[in-house]
């Protein structure tokens, strides 16, 4: 790094809210302080916003965002975005942040893995469950695959189009995208070590009427290795429940063996943490750290449900809390969108 650049990421960045974390939760944390005056900058490590949603499903349908009886992940980013536009927030994506401290006048002080310092008077920590990786199956040489025939996420549907698709899992996201992706492949077959699966048992039923209908072939086994080479399989070995193996002919393999979930940096912040996870109120959500709040699915507190419209909750009620903080003294009247002109203008639609 030259001088001048080395100049520029030390030079603090001065900010009311600094949110980490770009997933739905954090974008909305956004608009509900920006409703209050309250300026943000969103550190993510990913290079885009969205989250999980961005990485893992962008074109995965959501059912249960309330006014949207489906919307793909990538939708719901973009949607959004265009809610926080009016707020004008800087993002830093690519960045992790590696160290947080409480300043001598109050605000606190985050600097990330390049050297970025951002000094900010209340923290949102809306970081999912951390860092995520999805678990690759136990098959040799799998890795040779990767990217071009197997993959971990759907990110664009059309690279399906036509193929001879193995989906193997039995929870949500296996279930799911048997649907989702059954109507374009050219042949599609779900791969399950049990005839039980974990997913909601209407996606359950819906499989099991596409299998009856000759549409969806269902196998019971064990992934256990690959055929093809330079990268581009070509038939998966799976050995059934009998102890004997078998070949599916497929070209295009989707694993859903689940995430795994890395808290990171975020559990050297001396947080009380309960099993990797933030403990908060239910009032603010705030954290044992005054000024710093968790808010989504990184918190944990009595009757939490990991759902994103839960998040939102949270990020409303974070965003008053935060309000006492970052203007004290500051009287805030509560008000309504639909009738406020002063919320309006702020939105640019008054």
């Amino acid at each position: 790094m030259n001088a001048a650049l080395s100049a520029q990421a030390s030079t603090p960045v001065e900010t009311d809210a600094a949110i980490i974390g770009a997933g739905p939760v954090g974008l909305f944390a956004v608009f509900e302080l920006g409703l209050l005056d309250i300026s943000a900058h969103v550190i993510d490590i990913l290079d885009k916003p969205g989250g999980q949603c961005a990485e893992l499903y962008p074109e995965k349908p959501i059912y249960d965002i309330p006014g949207y009886p489906v919307v793909s992940g990538a939708g719901l980013v973009e949607n959004l975005l265009d809610q926080i536009k009016p707020f004008q927030p800087t993002f830093h994506f690519g960045e992790i942040v590696e160290a947080l401290d409480r300043m001598a006048d109050g605000r606190f002080r985050l600097t990330t893995h390049r050297g970025k310092t951002i000094v900010a008077k209340v923290v949102v920590i809306a970081a999912g469950g951390g860092s995520f990786t999805p678990k690759r199956p136990p098959v040799p040489g799998i890795e040779a695959f990767e990217g071009r025939s197997v993959h971990y996420a759907v990110r664009h549907m059309d690279d399906f189009r036509g193929q001879d698709v193995l989906i193997v899992g039995g929870g949500d996201s296996a279930l799911d995208w048997t649907l989702a992706l059954q109507p374009i492949a050219r042949s599609l077959t779900l791969l399950h070590r049990r005839d039980e699966f974990r997913a909601a048992p209407h996606s359950v039923d819906q499989m099991r009427a596409l299998v009856a209908g000759g549409q969806v072939r269902l196998v019971l086994g064990q992934m256990v290795s690959l055929r093809g080479s330079h990268g581009e399989v070509s038939a998966a070995v799976v050995k059934d429940r009998d102890g004997s193996t078998s070949e599916l002919a497929v070209n295009r393999i989707l694993p859903f063996f689940g995430l795994t979930m890395k808290l990171g940096p975020v559990a050297n912040w001396g947080l009380n943490l309960d099993e990797n996870l933030i403990a908060v109120d239910t009032e603010k959500f705030q954290t044992s750290e005054p000024g710093i709040f968790a808010i989504g699915d990184i918190n944990t507190y009595p009757g939490k449900l990991k759902l994103i419209l839960c998040g939102f909750h949270e990020a409303a009620l974070m965003a008053h809390a935060a309000s006492a903080i970052a203007f004290p003294g500051k009287k805030v009247m509560f008000q309504y969108t639909t009738s406020s002109s002063s919320l309006q203008r702020k939105l640019g639609v008054g």
